[in-house]
């Protein structure tokens, strides 16, 4: 029998608003633990929560940007759960009013995503086992950190359509501002709904939640796994239960953690403390006119006004801060085609070289502008620029200062050039033989050498030039 896989998302994504969603508590909670809560958000006898509007504004933003329809009316409800984690007992999210739905997410596989609903509720907190001491303990700093929740339609039937869609969520969240959405650091989390039926069919099967999925080579290889292991249970006759499994990455598998619950098992009931929210049509026409260029719209920009490759583009908007490093670099002089290929090839061979994402560089558009410029203007060749940039760019070093400080400049004196030339002519009388008798690849040879000779520094036209009239000559 041939199966199909099923596939819903739920994102969690972790907004940028320095505050919690319900208190004034910071959400920068990188230090000790339990020193970044307040009442509030450790759920404390009497503390009242207030909305933090800029969460609001996010939510929407990020609404705008997936195609959904904005809720005018929204409220929160409560999510009751006991857990360490949770000191309230309780999660403020929400249920039956969420503030938007019915989002369309296209990816470039040609397949569209429905988004089912993006809805605000707040973090618990965390729990760290301590394996010296054998004990967990409940770190706090995360209660009430904001979130939006954006769950998807069944639409997914395989890893890569998966990966698809997170790359150009994580992409279009990051261009608007609302979060930096790094993984490994817990500010964009994903749970994979999954389950499989025969081909064909229309029915839905038993569906589990994998969580504990904390990259996209995690995620496609756990979406590999689960369909693998539900297909065997069903052809052996077996029956897939509601869980929630985990993900190992060290054994490459999933496991049972719990039996997944459905939403009459916590007990939802309206917010009591926090008042329901009204999108105004003034409110929501000055964030549609503050939402900014996304990156499909560069995109379609940079070939309609410079003429770029698509490759180019996709390559330069993958990451906002790259483009962003793109366009100033273009305004300061560079030629758009010649900052593309510098970016794509020697700043992205560093960039992962280093481990670092463009926003997190020292080197500056104006110094890959000034590199670009000496290269035109015949200073320095492309090969002795890659090493001035190499040298320069983990601190954003003086390209002008470096080049002259090492004795760089491009050798352009056609009678040095044609010393050198002479010299490799008289070391090497066997090549200009070959070259005489057709074999194209003696000039190569003969370039190559020229060059090593001028150390790198030459002009490679000029070198081309007297090499080619010196020849003629020999004939």
């Amino acid at each position: 029998m041939t199966w199909e896989t099923v596939i819903g998302l739920e994102t969690h994504v972790e907004l940028a608003t320095r505050t919690k969603i319900f208190c004034a508590c910071t959400t920068e909670f990188g230090g000790a633990p339990n020193t970044h809560c307040c009442p509030v958000c450790t759920g404390m006898p009497g503390a009242l929560p207030v909305m933090n509007e800029k969460v609001l504004e996010f939510a929407v933003k990020a609404g705008l940007a997936l195609h959904c329809e904005i809720t005018r009316y929204s409220k929160f409800d409560r999510k009751n759960y006991f857990y360490p984690d949770l000191p309230k007992a309780y999660q403020v999210s929400q249920l039956y009013l969420p503030i938007a739905r019915n989002g369309a997410v296209p990816i470039k596989t040609g397949k569209t995503i429905r988004i089912h609903e993006l809805h605000m509720e707040e973090d618990a907190g965390k729990l760290v086992h301590d394996p010296w001491i054998d004990q967990t303990r409940a770190d706090y700093n995360r209660c009430g950190v904001p979130l939006i929740e954006i769950v998807t339609e069944p639409d997914f039937r395989s890893g890569e359509e998966v990966i698809a869609y997170l790359e150009k969520l994580r992409s279009t969240l990051q261009y608007l501002g609302v979060s930096d959405c790094k993984m490994q650091e817990g500010s964009l989390r994903c749970d994979v709904n999954l389950s499989v039926r025969p081909a064909g069919s229309q029915e839905l099967g038993t569906r589990t939640e994998m969580k504990n999925l904390n990259s996209f080579k995690a995620i496609a290889r756990a979406i590999a796994y689960e369909a693998r292991r539900q297909i065997e249970c069903m052809e052996e006759g077996k029956r897939i239960i509601q869980e929630t499994r985990r993900w190992d990455e060290n054994k490459d598998a999933t496991f049972a953690m719990r039996s997944k619950e459905n939403a009459q098992d916590y007990r939802y009931f309206p917010e009591p403390d926090i008042p329901p929210m009204e999108v105004t049509e003034d409110y929501l026409e000055r964030l549609k006119a503050e939402l900014p260029e996304l990156a499909e719209e560069k995109m379609a920009r940079y070939q309609r006004d410079w003429s770029l490759p698509a490759y180019d583009t996709e390559m330069i908007t993958g990451q906002k801060a790259l483009a962003d490093f793109f366009e100033e670099t273009v305004a300061l002089g560079a030629p758009p085609k010649q900052a593309a290929n510098w970016i794509m090839g020697e700043v992205l061979r560093q960039l992962s070289a280093g481990g670092m994402e463009a926003k997190d560089m020292a080197f500056t558009p104006r110094t890959l502008a000034r590199l670009i410029a000496l290269v035109q203007t015949g200073r320095l060749n492309r090969n002795t620029a890659v090493k001035v940039f190499d040298a320069v760019f983990a601190s954003d070093g003086d390209a002008d200062a470096y080049v002259k400080e090492h004795g760089l400049e491009q050798v352009s004196d056609s009678g040095l050039v044609a010393a050198a030339v002479e010299k490799v002519f008289s070391a090497n009388p066997k090549s200009i033989e070959d070259y005489r008798a057709g074999k194209e690849k003696a000039f190569g040879f003969l370039v190559g050498q020229v060059m090593r000779e001028l150390r790198g520094q030459a002009s490679p036209q000029v070198v081309n030039q007297i090499i080619r009239e010196r020849l003629e000559q020999v004939k």
